[in-house]
Formats: C-alpha cells, structure tokens, sequence
C-alpha cells in the first residue's frame, strides 16, 4: 500500500490539468487511474491490477478525499480531489478547443446516446470517433477499432479493475490518445445520474451523497474503508 500511495499524484488539480493539456496538445499518451480507498484496495488484493498501479507509464491521482487523509498521513502534501469526473470535463472541453478527438466505451446504451446527444450539442468542436456502450460489444473488438482510429482521448467506463486492466492491454500499442478509466462518469455528464450538490463536493461528502442516493453501496464502502483506515493508521505508526 506504502508503495502505491506514494505514486499518487500530489500536486494541484490545476497543475494537473496543465499536464493533460500539454499532452493533448503534443499527442504524448497518458494513462490515468483516478483512485479513491476501493481502488488502492482492490490494487492490494488483486495481483495484475497492482502491477499496472506499479507502472511506471500510469498516473494515479486521488479520486476520494480518504486517499487525500491518506497521502497527508504518510507525510505527503496534498489539498485536494482530482476526481474522474473533473478529468473528463477537462478533457472534453480541451478536446473541443483544440478540434480533438474522443472515443466512448462503456455504460448502458441508453446513457451512452444521451452522452453521445449531449457531447455533440455542448462541444460541437470534438470529434466522436466512436461510441460504443458496456454491455453488447466484445472487449478486444472494441480497442481493435480504437488502435485502427487511434483518437486523441480514450475514456473506458466499465469499472474498477476491468477497465484498467483493459486500456493495459492495448495502451502500448497506441501511438497517441490520454486514457482514463472513469467508472460511472459517464452516467454523471450525460445528466442521466445528478453529481452531488456543489456542498457535499466542497466539503468532500460526494461519498457520503452516493451512499443516501444508493443505499446499497454502504457494504462495499464500509469494507474497503476500514480496511484502508487500518492500512493507513499501521503505516502512519512505523513511519514515526
């Protein structure tokens, strides 16, 4: 755990966003993991998944506030969420100043048209070079179609870890394009799921908005962040 918290990237969501703009604008390739306390967990448990974390080519940066309680526990500086969402709005408005192109995998279909509706209403600039949603398309078919297109921004929306695990599979094999697994992103700018009101995001309770909107997810939050916690609080003790 030490060793991927130390990894995540601890400077500003500003400086970082100059990071995807320069990129974008060079045509250098990128590879985010935006991680909050499940992800670092599920990167414990799960071999293949922690040695992409490991990678060298892989920014990992901290989706939730207990990764940032974390990396401040740790002795390592940092103030603030860069979350998969805000990564996703950064690159699509840079996309659409900059004439880029996009490619959508992931969520239901019927998201996925609104996104596809919406993208092409608010950003009339960005090329869409493809969409194709998580349920009805075969996995390697659809990165087969993104290496022939090779867009300049991949988005992958199918999960923690499955779509890492997929963009690892073909990324080297990329000659451009920012990757980025963004869970259910999709479902909050497409406007089909409301993100929490700007309260809970200022005050860092976005989690705590999901859980009342989805009860259900309490378990599975329960489990890896106390787990996380103790975790954490062992490594903060045999760092004094």
């Amino acid at each position: 755990m030490k060793q991927l918290l130390e990894k995540v990237y601890n400077k500003s969501q500003r400086e970082f966003f100059e990071i995807i703009e320069d990129n974008l604008k060079s045509e250098n390739k990128m590879f985010i993991v935006t991680a909050n306390p499940e992800t670092l967990m599920i990167g414990v448990n799960n071999p293949e998944f922690h040695d992409i974390l490991k990678k060298g080519e892989v920014t990992i940066t901290p989706d939730g506030i207990g990764v940032v309680k974390a990396l401040s526990a740790i002795g390592r500086d940092v103030n603030e969420r860069i979350t998969g969402v805000d990564i996703s709005k950064k690159l699509l408005e840079e996309g659409n100043k900059n004439n880029k192109s996009v490619y959508l995998y992931g969520a239901k279909p019927e998201v996925l048209d609104i996104f596809v509706a919406k993208l092409k209403k608010d950003y009339p600039n960005l090329i869409i070079a493809g969409a194709r949603d998580g349920y009805n398309n075969d996995e390697d078919e659809v990165f087969k179609d993104i290496l022939e297109k090779q867009p300049d921004i991949v988005l992958v929306a199918l999960g923690i870890p499955r779509q890492e695990i997929l963009i690892n599979k073909y990324y080297h094999k990329l000659d451009k394009g920012i990757c980025v697994g963004v869970g259910g992103s999709f479902d909050v700018l497409s406007g089909t799921k409301k993100r929490a009101p700007e309260v809970f995001i200022k005050l860092n309770l976005e989690w705590l908005y999901r859980i009342g909107k989805e009860p259900k997810r309490f378990g599975r939050f329960y489990k890896s962040n106390v787990k996380f916690i103790k975790i954490v609080n062992k490594l903060k003790q045999e760092g004094k």
